[in-house]
């Protein structure tokens, strides 16, 4: 964990808690609460959702897209770009410096990091902010005061502020604006900076070397989750080449330069591996404090972090939620449901049902994380990252990457995947059946069914026994009287238990139906 000082107890008043945060702040070394001088005026009458819908035009922006074509075979002008749109929206690199940023990349494990740094951080008394990604349900999830998101009229009011600048300046640029990540980053550098934050822990996107993100110039701290295989087709096909995109958020250390001899690499490690050496404690320089271990404990319990190894129990339906998307994560996951779940198991006063609801995307391999899944599951429930029949219901989770036609057909193979494993010689795919304009329910057998949104599918694993979503207002698909059938096992379960996989926005959506709050 990261070394902070051991600090003071707070004093009681307004006054009392900035006057100890700023000596704090003055304490650990850190630069003193900045803000941004630059403002810009709110558009009038706009509100969060018209500021979402706005941001979503920049998933398929045609010239953003362009530039991310030309950029693939010289990822240098990635950064160069991002460079540049920072400037357009009126912010520098020196800005950044005043941040105070703790930069975290990794495979897996990166968001947890993170999080449970800005806990501690917040914990000591530091005034934070915390950029992070995906979101589950809403965008403003991504960039937190806090520790909690930002308001929506503050997401609003900064949000137009920043576009305003882009879009004023993009005639002489092109027109080209930030894609949709881009964007959302240098909002968040925009919002730490006029909150003035006295610290910043930044969640890389993909990679680090090349990651939008890596524009920080003097982060306070860099560090590295555990490390994995994943967008091979962006850092690598190897955990060396893997490491090398990672690594590449660490920044010179300004000591170096005046430091004495240098020592060669060889030498200096065979020093380091030394068995006399081994034994002695590494001591911690003179300057640095170690943490309050109580602000560190508090802080590692307190901690929340939704979608991961996340348990919601509605009644009779136990839902088990964990955004898992690799193997390693997957491993882990399945560890922890079969753990978890027995645990209810025994508590249960008759047979319980257990339902898989499962979903990846992107390069992932489906089939291998599939054949992790081995938990006696009675069914195998496939669906599309989609909340629900009407997608305009929900701007925060519309993808206009990938169409639906190209996502029901994954789920198709999924499910193709998973009756390989689970049935020999039983392959032949489920033909999806299109009525009204609207994908319904395919021609399944077995124990696999694949439905078009995540709202559907949850209605049927539960069967009207979670009060939650059963709600006249919300738009329903018709079922076959072959599925309805099916169901016949879950009626009669004493309970349901539900592990829901595979990817983040899967996760999220269904956060959105199970937890109506999260979308307030």
């Amino acid at each position: 964990m990261l070394c902070m000082l051991r600090v003071l107890r707070r004093g009681s008043g307004r006054a009392a808690r900035v006057a100890w945060r700023d000596r704090a702040t003055s304490l650990a070394g850190l630069s003193g609460r900045y803000c941004s001088t630059k403002t810009a005026p709110q558009i009038p009458g706009m509100e969060y959702q018209d500021a979402i819908c706005t941001l979503n035009t920049l998933q398929t922006n045609a010239a953003a897209l362009e530039q991310v074509r030309r950029e693939r075979s010289n990822p240098q002008l990635q950064l160069n770009a991002m460079g540049g749109f920072l400037e357009r929206a009126g912010l520098t690199v020196n800005e950044l410096d005043h941040l105070n940023i703790i930069h975290v990349t990794g495979t897996k494990g990166k968001g947890s990091t993170c999080a449970f740094t800005e806990q501690i951080l917040r914990n000591h008394g530091f005034h934070t902010g915390f950029y992070s990604s995906p979101h589950l349900v809403q965008v403003r999830e991504r960039i937190r005061i806090n520790g909690q998101p930002i308001g929506k009229e503050l997401f609003t009011k900064y949000f137009w502020q920043v576009y305003g600048r882009l879009d004023e300046t993009k005639e002489a640029h092109g027109g080209s604006m930030p894609a949709y990540f881009r964007f959302l980053t240098i909002l968040a550098f925009h919002i730490f900076l006029q909150e003035k934050v006295d610290v910043a822990v930044i969640e890389v996107g993909i990679g680090g070397a090349y990651d939008c993100t890596n524009i920080i110039r003097r982060p306070w701290v860099c560090g590295v989750s555990s490390l994995g295989i994943d967008h091979t087709q962006i850092l690598g096909d190897t955990i060396e080449k893997i490491a090398w995109q990672k690594g590449g958020i660490f920044k010179v250390l300004r000591f170096l330069p005046s430091r004495g001899p240098k020592r060669s690499d060889h030498t200096w490690l065979q020093r380091r591996c030394l068995a006399d050496l081994i034994s002695q404690p590494v001591s911690l320089h003179s300057s640095v404090r170690p943490a309050d271990s109580d602000c560190v404990s508090t802080g590692l319990a307190d901690t929340e972090w939704p979608g991961r190894t996340q348990t919601l129990k509605h009644g009779e339906v136990t839902y088990f939620l964990d955004g898992a998307h690799t193997m390693r994560s997957m491993q882990a996951c399945v560890q922890w449901f079969r753990e978890t779940a027995a645990q209810h198991e025994r508590n249960a006063s008759g047979p319980v049902a257990r339902v898989l609801l499962f979903n990846a995307t992107g390069e992932r391999d489906s089939a291998a994380m599939l054949k992790l899944l081995a938990c006696h599951f009675d069914f195998a429930v496939f669906c599309p990252n989609i909340t629900e029949a009407i997608a305009s219901c929900n701007a925060d989770q519309q993808n206009f990457n990938v169409s639906v036609e190209n996502m029901l057909t994954r789920c198709l193979d999924n499910e193709r995947s998973w009756r390989l494993h689970n049935r020999p010689g039983d392959d032949e795919g489920a033909r999806l059946l299109i009525e009204d304009g609207l994908s319904r329910f395919p021609d399944n057998r077995g124990d696999t069914l694949v439905f078009p949104c995540i709202l559907s599918a949850l209605q049927w694993i539960t069967q009207g026994r979670d009060s939650v979503l059963v709600n006249p207002a919300e738009t329903t698909l018709p079922v076959k009287p072959s599925v309805v059938a099916k169901a016949a096992a879950l009626r009669e379960a004493t309970e349901i238990h539900v592990l829901i996989t595979g990817s983040l926005h899967l996760v999220g959506g269904a956060l959105k139906h199970l937890d109506p709050a999260s979308s307030k």
